[in-house]
C-alpha cells in the first residue's frame, strides 16, 4: 500500500516563511512604551538537542515604526527546531527588532524555564543614544 504523502501545513508554512513586519508608528507626538510578551518560546539546545522553555518579554519605545505582532508570533515559533544558546537567541531576536524598527529604546529579557538545576534569564538592552557611543 502507498503511503500518502501530507502536503505541509499552512502553520508550518507560515512560521517557515515567516518575517517581522513592521507599519508607521502613527503618535509620534510623544514617547511611549510598548511591551508584550511571549510565554510559549520554545528552541533546542545546540548540545544536546533537548528542548529549552522560555518566556521572551519585549519592551521598547517606537521612534518611525512598530512591530506587527502576529509577524512576532510567527517569528519567534521559527526558533522551535533550532539549536541556539540562551544568550545568542536573546541577542538574535534584539538585533532583529533593532533592524527592523530602529527604536528610542528596546530591552529583550529571555526568562529561561529550570533545567538542570539552573534558571537562566537574558537581558539585552540598546538604546539610539548608547549606540552612538
Amino acid at each position: 500500500m502507498a503511503k500518502k504523502q501530507s502536503a505541509v501545513k499552512p502553520g508550518i508554512k507560515q512560521i517557515q516563511e515567516a518575517e517581522l513586519e513592521r507599519f508607521p508608528n502613527r503618535n509620534k507626538k510623544r514617547r511611549y512604551t510598548i511591551e508584550f510578551t511571549c510565554p510559549e518560546f520554545t528552541c533546542l539546545c545546540p548540545n544536546t538537542g533537548f528542548p529549552d522553555f522560555a518566556t521572551i518579554y519585549i519592551k521598547y519605545q517606537p521612534d518611525q515604526f512598530c512591530v506587527e505582532l502576529k509577524s512576532v508570533k510567527l517569528y519567534i515559533n521559527k526558533f522551535r527546531d533550532t539549536g541556539v544558546y540562551h544568550e545568542d537567541v536573546t541577542n538574535i531576536i534584539a538585533d532583529a527588532l533593532i533592524g527592523l524598527l530602529d527604536p528610542h529604546e528596546i530591552e529583550v529579557i529571555s526568562d529561561f524555564n529550570v533545567r538542570g538545576n539552573i534558571h537562566t534569564v537574558v537581558n539585552v538592552t540598546h538604546s539610539k543614544s548608547s549606540s552612538k557611543l
